[in-house]
């Protein structure tokens, strides 16, 4: 029987193939990349929230009627226009939508708005509850929260500051011609931090200059859930100059109705 031939360099091949699997394999069994110093894409996770609800519509009329006291005294044609309130413009209704009510009485006039954003980050290494967490630290900032008493809490009724802060307006930015906080809120309820709804939330509360004919007092109740930032603002103007709003009755309404449209988005 003729004997096939050997042939050194098929073994040598055969050879260089197995080191090369072998030195493939890290010593604990896990895969090597082949490829050193290739950039590994992370891709952040999307945002909870793909949609918002339609706004005007999210705030039940038992409610309304709470915050807007005037309405009863209207006529039925009147409260039904009331009631409706009139939702804010904007360019995308999928990305921010807000809505706005108004009722004057005898006694006073009230005014509620909500507003509420829907943030989404562009960038694949930040997600949409970290970008939304920007959008509402700037809002915090903008507040000028006095720093909280020693040995109180922030997020209870009971939680504050005796220090006066920087009035703001709603939006956030500094506004001209307003009384210190403390002056006219009483101690624990003044703008604050909220521990007790959504991921990040805090309460202002601004009172209109004592030279003012109107003293007019707005509640802001700002709090973040995901990628959804909300705003609540709740503000009362009596129709005498001497009476003072009551920060405790608007702070617990408006911060009742901010829980409520936390729990709508969490259904």
């Amino acid at each position: 029987m003729q004997r096939k031939a050997y042939v050194p360099g098929l073994a040598a091949l055969l050879v260089t193939l197995v080191a090369g699997c072998t030195s493939g394999t890290g010593g604990d069994g896990s895969d090597i990349d082949a490829k050193p110093g290739a950039p590994t894409t992370t891709t952040a996770p999307p945002g909870k929230y793909r949609t918002l609800s339609e706004p005007c519509g999210s705030v039940d009329r038992a409610t309304l009627r709470d915050l807007l006291p005037g309405v009863a005294q209207l006529p039925e044609e009147q409260q039904e226009k009331a009631y409706e309130g009139t939702a804010a413009v904007t360019y995308d209704t999928d990305r921010r939508v807000g809505c706005a009510w108004s009722a004057d009485s005898p006694d006073a006039s009230h005014h509620l708005a909500i507003d509420v954003e829907r943030v989404v980050s562009y960038d694949p290494a930040v997600s949409d509850a970290d970008k939304a967490q920007e959008v509402y630290a700037k809002k915090e900032d903008g507040a000028a929260l006095p720093p909280p008493v020693d040995g109180e809490g922030t997020g209870g009724d009971g939680a504050g500051s005796d220090g006066a802060g920087d009035d703001t307006t709603p939006s956030g930015s500094p506004s001209p011609g307003k009384t210190p906080n403390a002056a006219t809120t009483p101690p624990g309820l003044q703008p604050r931090l909220l521990d007790d709804l959504g991921d990040a939330a805090f309460v202002d509360d601004i009172f209109a200059a004592s030279g003012s004919a109107a003293k007019r007092r707005t509640v802001s109740v700002v709090f973040r859930t995901s990628n959804v930032v909300v705003t609540v603002r709740y503000a009362e103007q009596p129709a005498h100059a001497t009476t003072v709003p009551d920060s405790k009755e608007l702070q617990e309404k408006a911060r009742g109705l901010a829980r409520k449209l936390a729990d709508q988005l969490n259904e």
